[in-house]
């Protein structure tokens, strides 16, 4: 592939070539013309006459013969091996090297891994592949799957922080000095509706287990206003507040399942960890703020315009399909729990 900063593409290539051959001029004055060098014309000039215009395509770099590329008999030989008999990496070397055939014991385990058998687990006992291709996780309809999560960032002091003074300026010194001047942390709690895309998000004081189940259960509240009356499946990290019993008991009151997802695979949790990024671009970070409040307030600003402005489509709907909420989603801290976890 051409990059970015060559002077010629195969278009401007043609052009160069014909200049010399219809029009008759020298390839030094074409060489000027085009700003290159006499022997890049007499190049493109060559491959021209050779190949047609198939010859002022790029070519790759790699070389057309390695002496020490492995052969496709013998690579052919290692895969045979290992799903007809089962054999190990350390086998089929020595069995080739007793056929005279030259491989060291690491290529023959990198082609077994190339070819997706390194693995005797995935193999059956007819030497088929078992390891599935993964697929998307997708949610079907609106409440198959929501999606929680926690964004913790700092809290901003009164009158601004480094942010709106700059990094250590005087003011931004003066907010960290005196009673009070240590201003913690603010949780933003989001859940985010799989199919839809809708999503509520609530500034909380902390990410303790009890929180968690105060803000599903206005979630839920929240999702029922726009006609998603049954959560299926609630899809969260591995944190504490998620693996707590009490938080469980509540989800499988509310939902009839609780999946957490695979340790350190953020992607599974992709539809909240995507609107985090978006929360944190167009609203946390965007500009500076004079208070905690200002921020909050700005942030359930940006939510309902999330939620009722951007009308990109989801699966097999649009967001516009839901109707006006009674409930709309907040950034105030310390709301009243509104449902209460299952016994036992």
């Amino acid at each position: 592939m051409t990059h970015v900063n060559a002077p010629l593409t195969p278009t401007g290539r043609l052009r160069m070539v014909l200049r010399h051959l219809e029009d008759g001029i020298p390839k030094a004055h074409v060489a000027a013309e085009f700003r290159v060098s006499r022997p890049t014309v007499a190049t493109w000039v060559a491959r021209y006459l050779e190949s047609g215009e198939a010859g002022l395509a790029d070519r790759p770099s790699t070389p057309r013969h390695s002496s020490t590329r492995t052969p496709a008999t013998v690579v052919e030989l290692i895969e045979t091996l290992r799903r007809k008999r089962k054999w190990s990496a350390r086998r089929i070397h020595r069995h080739l090297a007793d056929r005279a055939v030259a491989i060291s014991l690491r290529t023959v385990g990198r082609w077994l891994a190339r070819l997706g058998i390194s693995r005797l687990r995935d193999l059956t006992p007819e030497g088929e592949n078992t390891r599935r291709t993964p697929g998307r996780i997708r949610a079907a309809w609106p409440g198959h799957m929501v999606h929680l999560d926690v964004k913790k960032v700092g809290r901003i002091p009164d009158g601004g922080g480094w942010r709106a003074h700059g990094r250590g300026s005087v003011a931004a010194k003066q907010s960290k000095r005196g009673p009070g001047a240590k201003v913690g942390y603010t949780y933003l709690h989001s859940a985010v509706d799989g199919f839809s895309r809708l999503a509520y998000t609530e500034a909380l004081a902390d990410e303790t287990a009890a929180t968690t189940i105060g803000f599903l259960c206005r979630a839920r509240v929240f999702f029922a206003a726009h006609g998603i009356q049954r959560l299926h499946r609630v899809v969260t990290d591995n944190g504490a507040n998620y693996r707590a019993k009490a938080f469980r008991r509540t989800v499988l009151s509310l939902a009839a399942r609780h999946q957490r997802i695979r340790p350190y695979t953020p992607k599974h949790n992709g539809k909240v960890e995507r609107f985090n990024r978006l929360l944190a671009d167009e609203v946390l970070y965007a500009r500076p703020y004079a208070s905690e409040q200002a921020r909050r307030d700005a942030i359930g600003t940006w939510v309902n315009h999330y939620n009722y402005r951007l009308m990109f489509r989801a699966a097999a709907g649009s967001r516009g399909s839901f109707p006006r909420p009674t409930v709309r989603g907040s950034a105030a801290v310390g709301s009243t729990t509104i449902c209460r976890p299952s016994r036992g």
